[in-house]
């Protein structure tokens, strides 16, 4: 892909991933936000955090499946946008919810398991999101980054989790988003597994 053609298709996804954030703003100005607009607005932002967490574990697959290396140059996109997503939902929760009673926070996060796990994942974003540029790439080192960034699948992990332990009833959206990220995990533990199999082969016929 030309650089003029990969720049188009990143201002694409940066205007389809605020689509959501605007779809918010556009109900909360129609008066569309239903009987209870603080659960909406905190459960739509939560939603569309886990959509991006996910579709960032995404790219690689897709991009092994279909051969289509610019991929990876949108996964930074995708995940920060992850993160700006979470940072909102975040601020709904301790400001529209709680109204900034930290005392309040801190009991719920105690508590409260679907919160322990939410403040958890978003805790393990903050370090992502601030080494997401390359002048921290190249102070850390790549093999640093990468670990680091690696977390990137727990804390996915347990957003699921959260969004779980959040539903009370209906759990075909939880479970679909189990679902996929299981597919997922499955797709990186094999990936995995055939390059210790080409390492081990390689070092076999070099003995």
């Amino acid at each position: 892909m030309t650089p003029a053609r990969l720049a188009a298709v990143k201002a694409a996804l940066f205007i389809l991933c605020l689509m959501p954030l605007a779809r918010l703003a556009w109900l909360g100005w129609a008066d569309g936000l239903g009987a209870n607009p603080i659960e909406f607005i905190s459960r739509h932002l939560g939603a569309w955090t886990l959509n991006f967490l996910l579709a960032t574990l995404a790219v690689t697959p897709l991009r092994q499946l279909s051969g289509w290396h610019w991929l990876m140059r949108l996964r930074r996109m995708l995940g920060l946008f992850a993160f700006f997503y979470a940072l909102l939902h975040f601020l709904a929760y301790v400001w529209l919810d709680q109204f900034f009673d930290w005392a309040a926070i801190a009991r719920d996060i105690a508590k409260r398991p679907f919160i322990t796990a939410g403040f958890a994942a978003f805790v393990l974003l903050l370090p992502l999101a601030a080494t997401s540029n390359a002048a921290m790439l190249r102070r850390l080192g790549g093999r640093r980054w990468q670990r680091l960034h690696r977390s990137i699948y727990a804390i996915a992990v347990i957003g699921v989790a959260h969004y779980w332990w959040l539903v009370k009833k209906d759990f075909r959206l939880p479970l679909f988003y189990a679902v996929l990220l299981g597919a997922l995990l499955g797709l990186r533990a094999l990936r995995l597994s055939r390059e210790r199999q080409r390492q081990l082969s390689a070092y076999s016929r070099s003995r």
